[in-house]
């Protein structure tokens, strides 16, 4: 007799998501109030426009954001010698976010009493956000070995991704305030001087949310200490996976030259009012939360690799698109496409990034390769100051030209990346 047929086989059920627990809501919230704080004290459109309002030339502005990213950077492999052997590295992250919690309020204590010395208020406010960027750069460290051990890898996409949705639309928030005040009958310095006050208080909750974190201990390895680290790099650099990303990351560190001069380009050579300032952090903001449910997608079934690509184009076209709005004399409201494309790609180096070090970092050797590369990336982000000096001479143009041929070459060496990453 014939034998039936055999029912076909019905699919597993895929498995339910596993629901936030303590540390990972801890850091998701940490990422949420961050966002927040940077929708108030946005380092390329806030900042630069207090700076811009001051008299500062451009080499100043451009200055800025370069201390703000390599300030932070550069002192990792130093962090990396001292946190190595430690088994806890969150003591060194609160250390840390209390200094960077006083420099904010300095800040704002600057800005709001000595505005009236264009110059002296330019030079103490770049102290302090030198002392706040080197203080972000002994936490950064820590807060990622702290993440690397209490999210596994295969929820790091969603982790990091559920903390930029919901951090960006937080930042939009905080766009929404920046333009009400710089549009409102409140003085200058008193406007800028009250939402670096609002970022104060947004950063400094976020500091003390992650510094609850309950950190798993590290086994006990041996200091190596900052010489032992330096003799290192050779080594560190003979793996291909990290050179193939390094060259990556310089070369996006170069053509972040532009980024701090589309908010100028606007004011000074496009003569768009003040109060758009507001609408450049909403769309930087908005365009965040939609980009990072794509790029979390991808990130998923990609791997950051493709992110990190992808993120390259979008980058790329940023000044292009500057250069064209200028060029054609088009509004504020056409040149709000320059911040949309700079979030969209911001938020895929951040998820892409922060994925693609952590996964090819052997576990013993993840502060060095972590310290390694941002001390090497750090110094190349000073080149908004280089960019600066070229604005000052030639103009803005050659700037966008430039970091638009750097994001190509970019985009074609993320070929060399490791694809499993």
């Amino acid at each position: 007799m014939p034998v039936p047929d055999a029912p076909p086989a019905l699919p597993e059920p895929a498995a339910p998501r596993r629901s936030w627990d303590r540390n990972e809501r801890l850091g998701i919230l940490n990422g949420w109030a961050v966002f927040a704080g940077d929708g108030f004290l946005n380092v390329s459109v806030v900042i630069s426009g207090f700076a811009a309002r001051l008299g500062a030339p451009n080499w100043v502005i451009g200055l800025l954001p370069a201390i703000a990213g390599g300030g932070w950077m550069l002192p990792q492999l130093l962090i990396a010698a001292r946190v190595r052997s430690a088994p806890y590295k969150l003591p060194v992250y609160r250390s840390a976010a209390f200094i960077r919690a006083a420099t904010y309020v300095s800040m704002v204590l600057i800005a709001a009493f000595l505005a009236d010395q264009p110059a002296l208020c330019l030079t103490l406010f770049v102290l302090a956000m030198l002392a706040n960027a080197l203080a972000s750069g002994v936490a950064g460290l820590p807060f990622l070995e702290v993440v690397s051990k209490t999210v596994s890898p295969d929820r790091r996409p969603r982790f990091f991704g559920t903390r930029n949705l919901y951090g960006g639309l937080l930042a939009f928030g905080a766009g929404l305030v920046v333009r009400a005040v710089l549009g409102s009958d409140l003085a200058f310095p008193l406007n800028y001087a009250l939402l670096f006050a609002l970022g104060t208080v947004a950063y400094t909750f976020g500091y003390w949310v992650f510094g609850l974190v309950t950190e798993p201990p590290d086994p006990p390895l041996p200091p190596q200490g900052f010489r032992g680290e330096l003799r290192a790099i050779p080594e560190t650099l003979r793996d291909p996976h990290f050179r193939a990303f390094l060259t990556v990351r310089l070369l996006l560190a170069g053509a972040s030259m532009s980024e701090p001069f589309f908010a100028v380009y606007a004011l000074r050579a496009l003569h768009f009012p003040a109060a758009v300032l507001g609408a450049f952090v909403m769309a930087l903001t908005a365009a965040a939360p939609l980009s990072n449910v794509v790029w979390q997608r991808v990130a998923e079934r990609k791997g950051s690799r493709r992110i990190i690509r992808y993120a390259s184009v979008f980058y790329g076209l940023a000044p292009l698109w500057a250069f064209a709005v200028g060029a054609l004399h088009l509004g504020a409201w056409a040149y709000l496409g320059v911040f949309i494309l700079t979030s969209v790609a911001a938020q895929g180096f951040n998820l892409g990034h922060t994925n693609h070090l952590l996964n090819i970092a052997p576990d013993g050797a993840r502060s060095r390769y972590i310290g390694t590369l941002n001390t090497l990336v750090g110094a190349a982000l000073f080149t908004p100051v280089v960019g600066g000096l070229i604005a000052d001479r030639a103009g803005y143009t050659p700037v966008f030209a430039l970091s638009a041929v750097l994001c190509a070459a970019a985009w074609w060496w993320c070929g060399k990346l490791r694809r499993d990453a």
